[in-house]
This record gives structure tokens, sequence and C-alpha cells, in this order.
């Protein structure tokens, strides 16, 4: 199953070195500042307000966020989360790839009462339907559906 991204042909060096064409400096730059900030920060306040209300991110309500998560430093408003959802320790959310002679982007959905395990990386356009958990260490490569249990890399079922 393929993830659901939006492709973008660049001519010329790799993607990455193109990244100022598709995001401003400005934007980057905020957006690191708060990301870093949210990381390090043990209020879940304080975090959802940041995601909400700097960053652009829709957040549910009692939702939970990890030190040290890291959501997309370049378009975290294409991260969604559901109610009372929690996102564990060092994980990684991205909503862009930039590779040889394309960039990718992807909305991030992940739904209501998900538990993501410490030091996982969810891949762009990838969605986690409600109620599912998602092993710590896992690469979220593919969707996960409502309420299964996966983890590992490659993902996988573990119930």
């Amino acid at each position: 199953m393929s993830r659901n991204t939006e492709r973008y042909p660049v001519e010329g060096p790799n993607a990455l070195w193109q990244v100022y064409h598709t995001v401003s400096r400005m934007k980057a730059v905020k957006n690191f500042i708060f990301i870093q900030i949210t990381r390090y920060t043990p209020s879940l306040r304080m975090k959802n307000w940041i995601y909400r209300h700097v960053l652009g991110m829709q957040v549910g309500k009692e939702s939970a966020f990890a030190l040290m998560v890291m959501v997309d430093v370049f378009f975290p408003e294409r991260i969604r989360v559901g109610d009372n959802s929690i996102i564990g320790y060092n994980t990684t959310i991205l909503t862009h790839e930039y590779l040889i002679k394309e960039y990718r982007l992807g909305d991030v959905r992940i739904g209501s009462n998900v538990m993501i395990g410490a030091n996982c990386t969810i891949l762009p356009g990838i969605t986690i339907g409600d109620g599912a958990v998602v092993a710590a260490g896992s690469l979220v490569h593919r969707d996960v559906e409502a309420g299964a249990f996966v983890g590992g890399n490659p993902l996988r079922s573990l119930s």
C-alpha cells in the first residue's frame, strides 16, 4: 500500500538543496524555535497551545506529546491528532520527504485514543486509526487500521 503523498519533481541539485523554494526561511526558523521549546517543555497545556496556535497543527483535547517529540519543521500544519492520544518520547512525525529528484508532502492523521510508543518515526501521508497502538521503536510506513496493535521495521501486526 502506498502512502498518500503529493509528489513534486525538481530539476538540478537534489530537492533538499532547493528546500527554501518550497518553504520560507522565516517559517522554518520560527517553527524550529517553537518545536525546540515544545520538545523540552514539561507542560502538556503549553505544548498543545504552541502546536495549535503557533504551528497550526490540529491537536485534540487531552492529547499528550512526551518530551523530545519532533514534529515536522517545515509543514507541521499538516499534522492532525485526535482526542486523548499519546505520542511517545522522541517520536518523529514527518509530513515531508526531500529526495534526489523530487520532494513529497503528505498529511499525517493520528486518531483519538491512539498510543504511539517511544522512538517511533511516522512518515508522510500516514493515517493511524482510532484506538490503535504502535509499539516503541516502530517505523510507521503504512496506514494503521483503527484498533490495530502494530510494531517493528517493517511495520507488522502484533495482535
